[in-house]
C-alpha cells in the first residue's frame, strides 16, 4: 500500500523513524511529510534514508504548485504520528498553512492519527473536542500511552509504541480489502425525464455521494458497477460505469446487472414522475398555461426490495422534516436493510456540496448519526456499517 506518514513537531518525532522502518518492513511504499517543527527534532535525511524517498517539507519548495494535490491522490492511507495538540487543532478546523495540513484537506482516503503531548494538554477540553471532531470524520485514533513524559509529568500523552501504530496500520490495510470477491451495484445522480426535445424534469443531485460510494467500494477490493444518471463527474478508477438518462433506463440497467451483485446501494435521485407521450417538437412558449399529465416513474427501490433475496439493500432518503421517521418508513415499505438519510435545505450540505451529515437507519433498529464530513469519508462509514449489519442479519437467519 502507498502510505503517507505525516510527522508533527513533538519530542516523540524520533519514534516515527522506527514506525517508518516497520512500515517499510511490511512492504509498504512510504512517503514522509514533515512539519517545520518536526524538523527541529529529527532531520529529514533520516527518513529519506529509511524510505528511499525525498521527504516533503515545504509547501513552496516543490516541483509543482499543486504537488500536495497529486501526492494526496497518489496514496491510499494517511498516518500522522506524532500528532501534536497544535497539529490536531489545525486539522480539526481545516487550517492549511503547510504541506501536511494542506495535503490532509486534499486527501480522501482513510486517516490514522497517533497523538502525543503533555498530559494536561491531552486532557484539555479543547483537545478532546478536536479529537471528537476528527473521530466524527471517521479517522482512527491510536490512543496515547500513559507513563513518564518528557516534561517530567506522568499520565496519558506518550506516543503509542511504533509497533502498536504499525498494527493499527495493518488493521486498516486489511479493512481496505474487506470487499474482495464481492460485487457492489451503485446507482448515482439524477434522472432526466423529457418534456419535449429540449426540456426535462429532474431531481436535484450532483452524483457525488454515489460516486464516492463506488470509489470506496473499489478501493476496498470490490468489483463495482455504477449506473449513473447525467452528472459532471469523472468516472472513479476501476469502476464499470453505465450511463443512463431516464428512470426507465436506470431501472432496466439495474436489473440487467443485478444477478452477480452482493450489495445494492440506491443513491440515485430518481425523478418521481415522467411524461409518457413526449412531443416530437419543442413546445413553444405562450402566455397560456400548459397542463401536464405525468405518470409515476418505476419504483426501482421497491422492486429491488421484492427481489433482493440474500443481497444487502441500501436506500437513500433526502428529507426536509421528520428525518428518522421518514427513513424508518422507507426502510420498512421498500424492504431495505439500511436507509441513509439526510436533511436538506439551508445547511450548506448535501447535493452539490463536498460534505454531508447523515443518519444511518438500520433494520436492526439502530439509528447511527454520522457527523459532518466529506462524502468519501461517509462512504467508508456506510460500508463499515453494511459489513457489520450483514454479519448480524446472517447470524439472525442462522447462516
Amino acid at each position: 500500500m502507498r502510505i503517507l506518514l505525516g510527522i508533527g513537531g513533538g519530542i516523540a518525532a524520533y519514534k516515527a523513524a522506527e514506525l517508518a522502518r516497520l512500515l517499510m518492513q511490511d512492504n509498504h511504499q512510504v512517503q514522509v511529510v514533515m512539519t517545520r517543527a518536526a524538523q527541529e527534532f529529527v532531520q529529514p535525511l533520516t527518513f529519506a534514508a529509511l524510505t528511499g524517498r525525498k521527504v516533503l517539507t515545504d509547501l513552496f519548495a516543490v516541483e509543482s504548485a499543486i504537488e500536495h494535490i497529486s501526492v494526496a491522490q497518489d496514496h491510499e492511507l494517511l498516518v500522522i504520528a506524532p500528532a501534536t495538540a497544535d497539529l490536531m487543532a489545525r486539522l480539526a478546523h481545516g487550517l492549511a498553512d503547510d504541506f501536511l495540513s494542506t495535503l490532509y484537506l486534499a486527501f480522501t482516503g482513510p486517516v490514522l492519527i497517533a497523538p502525543s503531548m503533555n498530559v494536561n494538554m491531552w486532557r484539555h477540553t479543547a483537545t478532546q473536542a478536536n479529537l471528537e471532531t476528527l473521530r466524527g470524520r471517521g479517522h482512527r485514533i491510536v490512543e496515547p500511552d500513559s507513563g513518564y513524559l518528557a516534561c517530567g509529568m506522568t499520565g496519558p500523552g506518550r506516543l503509542a509504541d511504533p509497533e502498536t501504530i504499525a498494527e493499527a496500520v495493518r488493521a486498516a490495510v486489511h479493512k481496505r480489502r474487506d470487499l474482495e470477491g464481492e460485487t457492489v451495484l451503485v446507482t448515482a445522480g439524477p434522472t432526466q425525464e423529457p418534456l419535449d426535445p429540449v426540456r426535462f424534469i429532474s431531481n436535484r443531485s450532483s452524483g457525488k455521494m454515489g460516486y464516492a460510494l463506488a470509489e470506496a467500494a473499489a478501493a476496498r477490493g470490490a468489483r463495482v458497477v455504477l449506473i449513473s444518471g447525467p452528472v459532471n463527474l469523472p468516472p472513479p478508477a476501476g469502476v464499470d460505469v453505465i450511463r443512463v438518462q431516464t428512470a426507465i433506463e436506470m431501472r432496466d440497467k439495474v436489473f440487467e446487472n443485478l444477478a452477480p451483485a452482493h450489495i445494492v446501494i440506491k443513491a440515485a435521485a430518481v425523478a418521481d414522475f415522467y411524461l409518457s407521450k413526449v412531443p416530437d417538437q419543442k413546445v413553444k412558449k405562450t402566455a397560456a398555461r400548459i397542463p401536464l399529465e405525468l405518470d409515476p416513474t418505476p419504483d426501482i427501490l421497491a422492486e429491488l426490495g421484492r427481489k433482493k433475496e440474500d443481497r444487502v439493500l441500501i436506500g437513500f432518503a433526502a428529507e426536509t422534516q421528520n428525518l428518522v421517521q421518514e427513513a424508518r418508513r422507507k426502510l420498512e415499505t421498500k424492504n431495505c436493510d439500511m436507509v441513509v438519510a439526510n436533511l436538506v435545505g439551508g445547511q450548506g450540505l448535501g447535493f452539490e456540496s463536498e460534505e454531508n451529515e447523515v443518519t444511518l437507519v438500520l433494520r436492526t433498529g439502530e439509528t447511527i448519526p454520522v457527523a459532518r464530513s466529506s462524502k468519501r469519508e461517509i462512504a467508508d462509514r456506510i460500508f463499515d456499517q453494511i459489513l457489520n449489519l450483514r454479519l448480524v442479519l446472517h447470524a439472525a437467519d442462522g447462516r
